[in-house]
């Protein structure tokens, strides 16, 4: 384990690290949001069954905020155990935002457990929910401040760099870096829509399994038209990205879309292999996408590979992960779509199982895009750490235990999704809706 390489590691262990917290991060940003939805709704038309929505929910997303914590500060010890140049150099720079992302967690970890204490505590019932406001807004700050940090490697600026020591640094401009903007909406959007589509997956397997109750059918109608307006969002905002890489990081765009020669009118490439010659084969060619992609119009110039040196390309598998995370963001898309369209599809039933089948699924497909979508945005910043600066073999420890650092931390993510999942089941498993609509004395409920 010694004698394997300690960059090699450190990517391998810090990679696994973010796989595992960018779900538990994305579900505490999204989840606060979908409870202010319901708890709203069900004050709005005094309709029990969202309030009970908001109550359930609110049990569920403590338990992830706690392993999300664990995930999280896992992340900020390994910066500094494994990446201890990139902190000596850039550490300045990004102190800020790392300071305001943990004093965000601290204003929603608050207000998250007044929430949860003072339900039927206040004789003006949206007071209570009012409180789920300072919730979503740190949970989304916290996003947006860790966000700007990785958007700092990707574009760096508000310093100067003198013998490998940053000099008159502004973290503001730090912050509001180029990539700032794409990234962290990107980051918020597809939150909302992984969240929106794991709790309609939810409510849809619960009718799958015959609970026929009309509790379940309103879960599934707020969570899956949310996730239609997130995913559409979503969507929209990858756009833009897109427009980003043509301008700020063009070999990244080049090498996800194996694009080798400047041009105009550039196809965008769907799918293929490479020969030795980088000739590419059996792929579905879109013609001038890849320039409306750039900038809006077909006859935009789009760089090639060509033009910057070998050293310095992104490796060209990230074309894999740009086709994956496109054709799950489409299908993601379209199964919302399809439940608002139901009542005019062949069918007598008003949720036929395939419908339920595909809702179900729309929470892993989400949790698929957004590792697919963080996978891109590492491995196609190769080899850079942070762009234009310091590589991520200049930047790595030189340690030889952190081999068994990665053994650890894989025992410990396999503990902490295990007993997550196992406690959020039980709680609803012992505890299950009907039961509580009954205890709370409302009568009826069954959609016949």
């Amino acid at each position: 384990m010694s004698s394997l390489d300690p960059v090699l590691l450190s990517r391998i262990l810090t990679g696994l690290t973010l796989f595992v917290h960018i779900i538990f991060a994305s579900i505490g940003v999204g989840v606060p949001l979908m409870i202010a939805l319901a708890e709203w709704r069900g004050l709005r038309t005094n309709d029990i069954h969202y309030t009970l929505l908001a109550r359930r929910w609110a049990r569920g997303f403590v338990i992830t905020v706690a392993v999300g914590v664990v995930t999280g500060t896992s992340i900020g010890l390994q910066l500094s155990l494994l990446w201890p140049m990139f902190m000596r150099v850039a550490g300045q720079a990004i102190a800020l935002p790392l300071f305001m992302e943990t004093f965000a967690f601290f204003v929603e970890a608050i207000f998250l457990g007044i929430y949860l204490y003072t339900w039927d505590r206040f004789k003006k019932k949206y007071t209570h929910m009012l409180l789920l406001i300072p919730v979503a807004l740190g949970s989304s700050a916290s996003a947006i401040f860790i966000t700007t940090v990785n958007s700092f490697m990707n574009q760096p600026q508000g310093f100067t760099l003198i013998n490998g020591i940053m000099k008159d640094i502004d973290p503001i401009a730090a912050m509001l870096n180029p990539a700032t903007p794409t990234k962290v909406s990107h980051v918020l959007a597809s939150s909302y829509t992984l969240s929106a589509g794991v709790l309609a997956g939810i409510a849809a397997f619960s009718l799958l399994r015959g609970r026929d109750h009309v509790y379940y059918k309103k879960a599934l109608k707020l969570t899956t038209i949310s996730a239609l307006v997130f995913a559409i969002s979503t969507v929209m905002i990858g756009d833009s990205s897109g427009k980003f890489l043509a301008k700020y990081q063009p070999e990244k765009l080049a090498a996800a879309e194996w694009h080798f020669k400047t041009m105009k009118e550039a196809p965008l490439v769907y799918g293929g292999i490479l020969d030795e010659n980088n000739e590419v084969k059996y792929a579905i060619e879109i013609p001038y996408a890849l320039s409306i992609l750039a900038g809006n119009r077909p006859d935009t110039e789009v760089k090639g590979l060509e033009e910057f040196p070998a050293d310095l390309r992104p490796p060209l598998s990230i074309h894999y992960m740009f086709d994956l995370k496109v054709t799950t963001g489409v299908i993601i898309l379209l199964i919302p779509v399809l439940y608002v369209l139901r009542r005019w599809l062949p069918g007598r039933k008003p949720y036929p199982k395939w419908l339920l089948l595909g809702i179900v699924l729309l929470g892993p497909l989400a949790m698929i895009a957004i590792e697919l979508g963080w996978m891109f945005a590492e491995v196609g910043r190769q080899p850079w750490i942070l762009r234009g600066y310091m590589k991520v073999a200049e930047a790595a420890t030189t340690s030889t235990s952190v081999g068994w650092m990665l053994v650890l931390f894989i025992l410990l993510y396999l503990v902490l999704c295990f007993s997550c999942i196992r406690v959020i089941s039980k709680l609803f498993r012992n505890k299950e809706a009907e039961k509580e609509l009954d205890s709370l004395g409302l009568e009826g409920g069954i959609v016949h």
